[in-house]
């Protein structure tokens, strides 16, 4: 069996990256699938997001690119189902220490479908050798984009790096999933980005948008997913629905 790996990525910070791994990977893991997610940010922002604290954790993922197991490395999280391989700013050292033509992570994953059939990793917002490794691990990209004029931009850049890496290191990476965060349907500018990422990518486009929300934006402050911070919020539903339409999509042939 073979995880579906997701590399969450945009070099473009602030469009909900991390909250969106974060909250994506717990609500498949509460739908009761085992589910590992890989803080590869050297912010460490899903580990702090998930109540942990980088500086007070053995190991990490940089240890893990550095030939340590993935056994020693994952920790149990707060949510049933939910591991993490944590971060910690060391990380950032790798960005110069990996070769451009390493497949580390690919070779780590290689055969833990049994055990975690969903893969998340949360890549850095920056398209450098770390973002690169994820994406030679994962079949699959997961792209959150912000409902505003200068996410499409930085969504064109992004797709040609796709090219390039599909053309020369992972020919079965596709973009599988992209999905609106931070939307406000008052606003028409948030309205009409929408429409063009659905005209544009069509099925790709996950219906379900996430909406801008105070509560998504408080959880992580509290070392929680909104899922436990507040279920019944428009953010923690509207993920739960993107996570539930996941999982119908299945994995691309």
């Amino acid at each position: 069996m073979t995880s579906r790996v997701y590399a969450l990525a945009n070099q473009k910070g602030g469009v909900g990256k991390t909250t969106t791994a974060i909250n994506m990977a717990a609500c498949v893991a509460e739908a009761g699938t085992p589910v590992l997610l890989i803080d590869l940010d050297p912010q460490a922002n899903a580990t702090t997001g998930l109540g942990f604290r980088p500086d007070e954790l053995g190991l990490s993922t940089y240890d893990l690119l550095h030939g340590t197991s993935l056994e020693d490395v994952v920790i149990d999280t707060s949510v049933p189902n939910l591991w993490l391989a944590p971060s910690h700013p060391d990380l950032a050292a790798a960005q110069v220490e990996l070769d451009q033509g390493d497949t580390l992570l690919r070779d780590i994953l290689h055969g833990t479908g049994e055990r975690w059939p969903y893969v998340f990793v949360d890549c850095p917002p920056s398209l450098g050798l770390l973002t690169l490794n994820a994406l030679v691990a994962g079949r699959e990209m997961l792209i959150p984009i912000q409902a505003e004029y200068y996410a499409l931009e930085g969504l064109g850049m992004l797709l040609e790096t796709v090219e390039m890496i599909k053309a020369h290191l992972n020919p079965d990476l596709v973009v599988s999933t992209i999905v609106v965060t931070m939307y406000d349907g008052r606003t028409r500018l948030a309205s009409g980005v929408a429409q063009e990422v659905r005209d544009h990518f069509g099925d790709q486009v996950l219906k379900t948008a996430i909406p801008r929300s105070v509560r998504v934006s408080e959880a992580p402050s509290y070392g929680q997913t909104v899922m436990t911070y507040d279920p019944a919020s428009p953010g923690a539903l509207s993920y739960l629905e993107a996570a539930r339409e996941i999982a119908r999509k299945g994995a691309p042939q």
